[in-house]
């Protein structure tokens, strides 16, 4: 089965052709960063627009890279959501107009069981997993007894990982997008800040990461009304070890808690080094699976990877209609 996939939920337009769930025919990703970063972070009418100017050119190109005509498509998926509202719809409408125009069937994705099947692209996800999402909207862990079969164990509570990431970025004085660079710089620094570790109740799976952000935020204001110095790869260096040993415990927790074959890492953190580097250390005994760096961001051959499976379960829709469940906090049936 071929399938055009479509990724617009926040601010990448990307089309990819993937084959059978699995086989990358083309994959497109065009980055608004550089116009954001100005920013510090998106800004959604612009991101909405920009979709909008580039989202036919997309489309050709990954038709183009893929020497295929939209005769040998056999599906179109996009996403449905969660996103922003504006740049969803501009995916939806493209992906629905050229499914309509060349009477092919066409489904709508949920984004996050996107990132989650991003790992199945070059791996073979193992029933049942355990799927730790991290990103700079969601932090999740998931437990999955077979394909597109979510039950929701723990979310954040407040801050996303990857949002803290990008604030604590911004306080000190680092440029967007600031996961990144808070991951290089922390691996030349040491762990000298005494940060707190929000596990909560140790027992449960919820995640909270405003604490630890407001904890960073109160130290460099308070170092700068002393006239003291930050020492910025310390800080950075303090805060993932904080961050780490949350997710990592909580994972290893609930690996221990569920029988579970294996454990699937996916979202945009999956591509902080810190955390690949640790995960498989502190949790050796269980098979960890991480999507290639390429398809940790959002992207749309995770979405095609996806679809292929909600296909094969669930059918798919000639007029795709917006709705239907947009989070985790379901099992599909």
């Amino acid at each position: 089965m071929i399938i055009l996939a479509v990724e617009s939920s926040c601010d990448e337009s990307s089309v990819a052709i993937v084959e059978d769930g699995k086989k990358v025919l083309s994959h497109i990703i065009l980055s608004q960063i550089d116009i954001h970063a100005v920013y510090g972070g998106v800004v959604p009418e612009i991101a909405s627009r920009n979709h909008v100017v580039h989202m036919t050119r997309v489309f050709e190109q990954a038709l183009n890279d893929a020497k295929l005509t939209p005769k040998d498509i056999d599906l179109v998926a996009v996403t449905k959501g969660p996103g922003l509202i504006g740049s969803l719809l501009v995916g939806i409408n493209a992906a629905t107009t050229f499914a309509f125009a060349h009477s092919i069937p066409l489904i709508g994705v949920n984004h996050l069981h996107g990132h989650i099947y991003a790992a199945n692209i070059d791996n073979e996800i193992k029933f049942p997993a355990l799927a730790l999402l991290v990103s700079g909207g969601h932090t999740e862990l998931i437990y999955m007894k077979g394909h597109m079969d979510f039950k929701l164990l723990g979310t954040t509570l407040d801050d996303a990982v990857g949002e803290a990431y990008d604030k604590v970025a911004r306080t000190l004085g680092l440029s967007y997008p600031g996961g990144p660079i808070v991951d290089k710089l922390a691996q030349e620094g040491k762990d000298a800040y005494n940060l707190p570790r929000p596990f909560l109740d140790k027992e449960a799976y919820n995640f909270s990461f405003s604490g630890l952000k407001s904890a960073v935020i109160n130290l460099v204001h308070n170092a700068a009304q002393r006239d003291e110095e930050i020492r910025i790869n310390d800080m950075c260096a303090s805060f993932q070890a904080s961050v780490l040993d949350v997710i990592i415990e909580k994972t290893k927790h609930a690996s221990e808690s569920f029988d579970i074959k294996q454990i699937i890492i996916s979202g945009g953190v999956a591509a902080n080094k810190g955390l690949r580097n640790r995960i498989f250390k502190e949790i050796p005994n269980k098979e960890i699976i991480i999507p290639k760096m390429e398809y940790c961001t959002d992207n749309a051959a995770m979405i095609g990877a996806a679809a292929y499976h909600q296909y094969l379960i669930e059918g798919a829709l000639h007029n795709y209609l917006l709705g239907g469940e947009s989070t985790l906090n379901i099992e599909n049936k």
